[in-house]
């Protein structure tokens, strides 16, 4: 288990974006080079210092809910939490020049994968022989949260493509503004032509751009326009909606660093494409890398788990900050 350090968090309160490596402007083709070139990657800094800089009280509950994390391990509140699935109500905006280009049933496919992957039933760990580097098979998390999209919104634009300054949240800058976001997971569907695959906010944030964002592209596990080759199976909703219930990326953003969670190794950073089985970390006791775990950087068919230890951490970030988002029963769906 990693020590926590308290000096370091206060310096590393962190909004993720997953960032591809080039451009694409054209909703009608997809650049190949994404992938060749290193997949995702996280612009994390740079969202960091400007939020800091909006709201200087956003480190220091970042850094309190931290504190929270850790005394919740092994407490009341995290045995009362086994209780049941809960259930996140989700409003999918699509901001788009083309808005019919996402389907419903794509977005269905993407929140299938959601529910698949938070409850331990995607394909990959049906095979119970599957690698995990070293970790327990009955130790992957079911993490017991299910996804229901209760709106869909669909906001024609002419911003032809979206940043991380989250003007995909607001109507007065051609994106579309969330709704009941203090009780909805908003997801925001767009053309992150800056470089993203996707970003997500941590628990604490303004309400008022509480929630993830998913390029168009990696969105879903089929659509009727090219979609990034190894991004194509919903793993980066998986991914940036770990963030939204506090998972820190499995390296800890720095070589050897520290995610917080005791039962996932170290990294010497982060992982893409789909590395080969007993990889090893070159941080001290030389560990296997866990590059299947959904924190990392690989592509979307090589990542396939949650630890136990994260559960724990997402279990926290609910009791402690987002319960109010979460139901005990299901919530109205759209889909029929």
């Amino acid at each position: 288990m990693r020590k926590l350090s308290f000096a370091f968090l206060s310096i590393m309160v962190i909004i993720y974006s997953c960032q591809k490596s080039d451009n694409v402007n054209d909703e009608a083709s997809v650049d190949s080079s994404i992938e060749e070139q290193g997949g995702r990657r996280c612009a994390a800094d740079e969202v960091l210092q400007q939020q800091i800089a909006e709201d200087p009280s956003r480190a220091a509950f970042l850094n309190e809910l931290e504190l929270k994390t850790q005394a919740y391990k092994g407490s009341a509140l995290e045995a009362a939490r086994s209780a049941g699935i809960l259930y996140v109500p989700v409003v999918v905006h699509v901001v788009l020049q083309n808005t019919a280009l996402v389907t419903d049933d794509q977005i269905r496919s993407q929140i299938d994968v959601l529910n698949k992957d938070f409850t331990k039933t995607n394909s990959e760990l049906s095979n119970t022989s599957v690698y995990l580097a070293g970790y327990n098979y009955n130790n992957v998390a079911n993490c017991e949260i299910k996804y229901v999209v209760t709106n869909i919104v669909r906001k024609t634009t002419t911003v032809t493509s979206f940043g991380t300054n989250d003007a995909v949240k607001k109507t007065s800058q051609g994106g579309s503004d969330p709704v009941d976001p203090t009780t909805k997971l908003n997801m925001w569907v767009c053309d992150l032509s800056s470089g993203y695959l996707g970003y997500a906010q941590f628990p604490g944030g303004s309400a008022a751009t509480d929630g993830v964002v998913i390029d168009y592209q990696a969105f879903g596990t089929f659509a009727s326009y090219p979609m990034y080759a190894a991004f194509n199976l919903g793993r980066t909703a998986t991914h940036e909606v770990g963030h939204w219930v506090n998972l820190r990326h499995i390296w800890g953003d720095r070589r050897c660093g520290d995610d917080y969670v005791g039962d996932t190794p170290q990294h010497d950073g982060s992982n893409g494409g789909c590395p080969t089985a007993n990889h090893t970390s070159k941080c001290p006791g030389r560990p296997l890398e866990q590059w299947m775990n959904y924190m990392d950087y690989t592509d979307d068919r090589c990542m396939y788990m949650f630890s136990g230890g994260q559960k724990t951490r997402m279990d926290a970030a609910i009791d402690v900050a987002r319960k109010a988002y979460f139901l005990t029963s299901t919530p109205t769906s759209v889909f029929k």
